[in-house]
């Protein structure tokens, strides 16, 4: 392994700007999602009790415990920390002196600490991805002292853990796509939905979608391969492999932000994948020149031998992937036939096989990268290395029961132990296809007599039938992402959406800002609606004209079903929603003793 300290200090650069990302779109939903009026207040999830500071810290870790004595409430205490976090970061993306451990170690606190009481709009595998991310920074940040001008980074075996995220992270997303049996991945038909079923698309979406069904079922190969079998390469001794590696996991991510909104996430991947250069490529990129060295006659065998090895593994993913997906060339209709041609009990085999020699290559890593203990610092970074690699197991070997079962009961032990605080964490991207019938869409309505009705239309997701899909990454309008997935089921699934439909009869402005920012475009902003009720539609991108121009509208839709029913201020149907789901307190003295069970979704 070559040296890698500018893809680690770019590493670090990338990881403050997008914890600036973060705590900035965060900062600006609190007062809607969280506060006193918010739609679930975050102060019913610290509950009052005798107990003191450390024992409520070790119940939900989080500086929030702190507001009532610094005459703070719950609201204005989370605007302090993502207000802090976002400067912080700023700071520390502008100077290169406060990328420290310390200075990581507060980010990934203020994190932590509104990830506690973020209930359902913070339980997003990118933000535990953003806290696992931010704690092996602390690890990977040098460490000024103040006696010394001279900065001291870490070993290259805790830079190493990031490589080992990314690896379970893209290799773990691939696999659960074919073990949750979804006949979409298995047909590898995903991607003819994937575009216009996605949470928020973007504009390039719509013509993403359509492309020929045969280019959507390449894809789909494409993407097996690159999140099953490149992920391998990550820990090839050969450096070519590694750098392959990485252009085909950052193509994969770029493609993603071209076609969906996933806020910072595919950024905080492309991050990861950063791991994988060392400085001689960093130079390659500034044009800087390198030190070249004659080599010796068995140096240059080696090296003709690493390039034989090197193309005989390209010719056997290749050999692979035609094999296993029964690639065939039309030429007459210049198309490519693909399909799956194994089964789910073969890749659960391919499963048992590589699971575990997984474990022990990157164990074999380690050991590689395993020096004297020369140094008490050393000492103490490689045994956090080690204990985060154990851990890490747990979650890793989710997906394959044998190897999991098999693990140490120490190592089960410590997981449970420090899960509270997501050090690791499982992952499965786009586990099974939704929307295969039509994507579904929640719409709200408004009225003030019962009988004229006007839609309530959101900043970012699908509504308005003429409104071009948004471009809003880094940013996540939680809200709307969370109408996405109340729409794929009841609403008594979504808790939440009763409190919504409270707040925009109480007319609220810190909710109606969450749906839309100029107050002006919200059909209810001089009086609120009397009533209010939803509906579920089925969506689905218009096709261009016969001609081949582009039609009038974005969308398409029909109408499915009510969603939910028409309510209004005092009604008893939505009193009873909200006291079921402890959403709504009878009496003010029952406020401070309100507590609300955190949402597992």
């Amino acid at each position: 392994m070559g040296d890698i300290r500018l893809p680690r200090h770019m590493f670090l650069w990338c990881l403050s700007a997008i914890y600036m990302f973060a705590f900035a779109s965060l900062y600006v939903q609190i007062p809607g999602l969280y506060g006193n009026e918010g739609v679930l207040p975050a102060r019913w999830q610290l509950r009052v009790s005798g107990k003191s500071v450390v024992e409520q810290l070790k119940d939900s870790p989080t500086l929030l415990w702190f507001g009532p004595r610094l005459g703070l409430d719950t609201q204005q205490c989370m605007e302090l920390l993502s207000l802090t976090g976002a400067l912080l970061s700023l700071m520390t993306l502008a100077l290169p002196a406060l990328r420290d451990c310390r200075v990581f170690l507060v980010l990934w606190i203020l994190y932590l600490s509104l990830y506690q009481v973020g209930q359902v709009f913070l339980y997003f595998q990118w933000d535990n991805l953003l806290l696992e991310t931010g704690f092996l920074a602390i690890l990977i940040a040098p460490m000024k002292m103040p006696w010394s001008s001279k900065v001291r980074l870490h070993d290259s075996v805790t830079f190493w853990l990031a490589r080992w995220l990314l690896f379970r992270l893209m290799f773990a997303s691939g696999v659960v796509k074919l073990t949750s049996r979804c006949p979409t991945w298995w047909g590898l038909t995903a991607l003819t939905y994937h575009y216009e079923t996605q949470c928020i698309p973007t504009p390039l979406a719509w013509f993403a979608h359509q492309l020929p069904v045969w280019f959507q079922k390449l894809s789909v190969v494409g993407t097996f391969v690159i999140e099953i079998a490149v992920p391998f390469m990550f820990f090839s001794p050969i450096r070519r492999h590694r750098l392959a590696a990485f252009y085909m996991q950052v193509l994969l991510q770029v493609l993603i932000i071209l076609s969906g909104n996933y806020n910072f996430f595919n950024i905080l991947t492309i991050t990861l994948c950063l791991s994988l250069l060392d400085d001689q490529h960093v130079n390659f990129w500034l044009r800087r020149p390198t030190w070249k060295c004659m080599l010796s006659s068995l140096q240059t065998l080696i090296s003709g031998l690493a390039v034989m090895l090197e193309m005989g593994t390209y010719a056997l993913l290749g050999y692979w992937t035609v094999k296993y997906f029964d690639l065939q060339v039309d030429w007459e209709n210049k198309s490519v036939s693909t399909k799956t041609a194994f089964t789910y009990f073969e890749f659960n085999g391919f499963l048992k096989t590589v699971t575990v020699p997984s474990i022990w290559i990157v164990m074999w890593v380690i050991g590689v990268l395993w020096r004297l203990w020369s140094t008490i610092q050393w000492a103490v970074m490689t045994a956090a290395t080690v204990s985060m690699f154990a851990i890490s197991l747990v979650p890793y070997t989710y997906f394959e029961y044998d190897a999991h079962s098999n693990l140490w009961p120490g190592v089960r032990t410590a997981f449970e132990l420090t899960d509270r605080y997501q050090l690791v964490n499982s992952y499965g991207l786009f586990r099974r296809m939704t929307g295969v019938g039509g994507r579904p869409e929640v719409v709200i309505e408004g009225s003030m007599d019962r009988n004229t009705w006007t839609e309530i239309e959101f900043m970012y997701k699908p509504g308005n039938m003429s409104a071009a899909p948004p471009v809003v990454a880094p940013h996540q309008p939680r809200l709307d992402w969370q109408m996405w997935f109340a729409a794929l089921g009841p609403h008594t699934q979504s808790p939440w959406f009763s409190s919504l439909l409270h707040r925009l009869l109480q007319g609220k402005r810190d909710v109606i800002r969450l749906i839309q920012t100029d107050e002006s475009q919200y059909p209810f902003s001089k009086q609120p609606p009397a009533y209010l009720r939803a509906h579920r539609y089925k969506y689905w991108f218009s096709e261009p004209k016969k001609d081949g121009s582009y039609p009038q509208r974005w969308w398409r839709r029909v109408y499915v079903e009510e969603f939910y029913p028409m309510v209004h201020l005092g009604d008893s149907y939505l009193e009873q929603m909200l006291v079921q789901h402890g959403l709504k307190v009878r009496n003010k003295s029952a406020v401070k003793s309100e507590s609300v069970i955190r949402d597992t979704c």
